[in-house]
C-alpha cells in the first residue's frame, strides 16, 4: 500500500458530516469505513470511525488538530459534495455546510474552491459511481490546487 493520505480525525470528520442531516446511512458508513481499512489506517482507530458511523458525532467534535490545510479542505470538498448527491440543494443543507466550514476553520472563498475542485471531479464520474467517489483524486487535486496558490501568493510579494 502507497502513503497513507487521510488519518483517523478525517474519517471521523466525515461521518459527522453525513451525520449532520440526522442519519448516517448505511452505505455512507461502509464506505468511510471501507475507505479507512482500504488507506491502512491500525485496526484501533478503524474501529473509532465505525463507531462514529454507529453513534451520531456532531460537527463541534471535529478534531481538526491533526489535520493539514488540505485534509480540512478535502472534508470540506466531501461534505459539499455528499450535499448535492440527492440532486438539490436547500437551506438545512447549506446551514450544515456553513457550520462545517465554520468547524474546520475555513475561510469563504477557500470553501468555494473546495467545493468547485469536488463539483469538477463529480462531474468526471459516471451517475452509477457516486458512491464511490475518487477520494484519492479529491486530495490530490485539493493538494495540488493549495500548492499552486501558495507559490503564487510568494511569487506575488517577491
Amino acid at each position: 500500500m502507497g502513503e497513507k493520505r487521510f488519518g483517523r480525525d478525517v474519517f471521523i470528520a466525515l461521518a459527522a458530516v453525513g451525520w449532520a442531516d440526522g442519519d448516517l446511512d448505511q452505505e455512507e458508513a461502509d464506505a468511510i469505513v471501507r475507505t479507512a481499512l482500504e488507506e491502512g489506517l491500525e485496526l484501533e482507530d478503524v474501529e473509532a470511525i465505525r463507531e462514529a458511523t454507529k453513534a451520531r458525532v456532531e460537527m463541534g467534535a471535529i478534531d481538526i488538530s491533526g489535520m493539514s490545510k488540505a485534509d480540512r479542505l478535502f472534508v470540506y470538498a466531501v461534505g459539499a459534495w455528499m450535499t448535492r448527491l440527492d440532486g438539490h440543494e436547500d437551506a438545512v443543507e447549506d446551514e450544515m455546510l456553513a457550520k462545517l466550514g465554520a468547524a474546520l476553520r475555513i475561510p469563504d472563498a477557500p470553501r468555494a474552491h473546495a467545493d468547485a475542485i469536488a463539483q469538477e471531479i463529480a462531474a468526471t464520474q459516471k451517475l452509477a459511481d457516486a458512491v464511490h467517489f475518487d477520494l484519492q483524486k479529491l486530495h490530490a487535486t485539493l493538494e495540488t490546487r493549495l500548492a499552486e496558490a501558495q507559490a503564487e501568493r510568494a511569487a506575488s510579494k517577491e
